[in-house]
């Protein structure tokens, strides 16, 4: 169904033409496509100039808009997006619950040192491992938040977070969010992209603090006196700069004796951090990174596998490291960036620089990442 200019018919009677698209776009007909408008015409300036005036207006009626090529002409199309509720998240309800059993479960056995009979005897003792699961879930939501919150402030459409269960070790892969629609400046992309890491840092390093003033665990004398395979899950150095400056170990010399797992909560909000903010393709850095240097984002993001297999090959063949030794984990990560990175970056519909405090923000962020890496994070040890 269609609508002509110079004419009004009903069914296109309501499509929003906000006034930049009448000065700098001429409309010589609007189709609605699958609940979509198509504004088909021609562009008086360049395009990136044109959806650089559309994306404010449209946006504020509630549409993301994009533009494409229709033979000698333009095609302005304006995609509907909801910025309220939607009613209950029910996907987002039912992944944040069962993570929640996966991290209980976790913490329980492989943390608390709950015996598999006692849980399957009564699977309300894996209630003790809550505060794992507070820890774990609290600086992942947090990070996912950061993000949630800064999208809404700037109108973009996001989603709600959603958390990955899984097994071993953590009980969860993560969680992400969607974000629908074309940014509409790199200022935008910037602020959701680093609220992310810039609120889960927080929420690491408060989550670090209580597990190192908290009571250490008891190993079962039987675990403690055994021999056989093990993670070692090795401190970054934000770990060691947190429990130095509050004068708490991070480990005992008594095998009997074990940092409390709240404690694996800030060690994983620092890894994920870190991972975050390789500044390749969508994940955090990659926006962050983009919104800095603009285009120029996909040179370095290409150096990014690279650099990845680099660190796995070192550990390999000058380390003398084996796969299960965190080379395996940054082969793995290199061949993931890789596919990030072909798939590209976000690009905002409006190009202007963020500005010198944004760009100090941003510094400052991968300067704090960088305080969540070290070479080997992960070893299975055989004893």
């Amino acid at each position: 169904m269609s609508e002509h200019e110079d004419g009004e018919p009903s069914a296109g009677s309501d499509a929003p033409r906000p006034e930049p698209l009448r000065t700098f776009f001429r409309v010589d007909e609007i189709r609605r496509e699958d609940g979509r408008i198509r504004y088909v015409g021609e562009s008086y300036v360049p395009e990136r100039t044109l959806l650089r005036k559309l994306v404010p207006p449209f946006r504020d009626a509630g549409y993301d808009v994009d533009l494409e090529a229709d033979g000698d002409g333009h095609v302005v199309v304006a995609t509907p997006f909801s910025q309220g509720r939607e009613g209950v998240p029910w996907l987002n309800v039912a992944l944040f619950a069962a993570t929640v059993c996966t991290t209980l479960f976790v913490g329980a056995y492989g943390w608390y040192y709950v015996g598999w009979e006692e849980i399957a005897a009564n699977p309300l003792t894996m209630l003790r491992a809550w505060p794992f699961t507070a820890a774990v879930l609290g600086v992942l939501m947090t990070h996912e938040l950061g993000h949630y919150a800064a999208g809404r402030y700037h109108g973009v459409s996001v989603s709600l977070p959603y958390v990955i269960p899984f097994v071993f070790p953590f009980g969860t892969l993560g969680a992400v969010i969607r974000m629908r629609g074309r940014m509409p400046s790199r200022k935008v992309l910037f602020d959701i992209g680093a609220a992310g890491p810039i609120a889960g840092l927080v929420a690491t390093v408060v989550v670090t603090v209580i597990g190192l003033s908290l009571d250490p665990i008891r190993v079962p004398a039987e675990l403690a006196n055994a021999s056989g395979t093990m993670i070692r899950f090795n401190n970054p150095p934000l770990l060691d700069i947190i429990a130095g400056l509050i004068g708490q170990p991070t480990g005992y010399e008594d095998p009997r004796l074990t940092a409390h797992p709240v404690v694996i909560g800030g060690w994983v909000g620092m890894f994920f951090t870190l991972l975050n903010l390789l500044p390749v393709g969508q994940l955090d850095g990659g926006h962050i990174v983009r919104a800095m240097v603009g285009p120029r984002q996909e040179t370095i993001a290409a150096l990014v596998p690279g650099a990845l297999f680099s660190i796995a090959a070192y550990l390999y063949f000058w380390r003398g490291l084996g796969i299960d030794e965190s080379v395996g984990l940054w082969g793995f990560w290199g061949v993931f960036a890789l596919v990030i990175a072909f798939n590209g970056p976000a690009n905002p519909a409006d190009e202007e620089w963020i500005g010198w405090p944004r760009l100090a923000v941003g510094l400052a962020t991968f300067a704090l990442g960088a305080l969540c890496f070290l070479l080997v994070p992960i070893q299975v040890i055989s004893g």
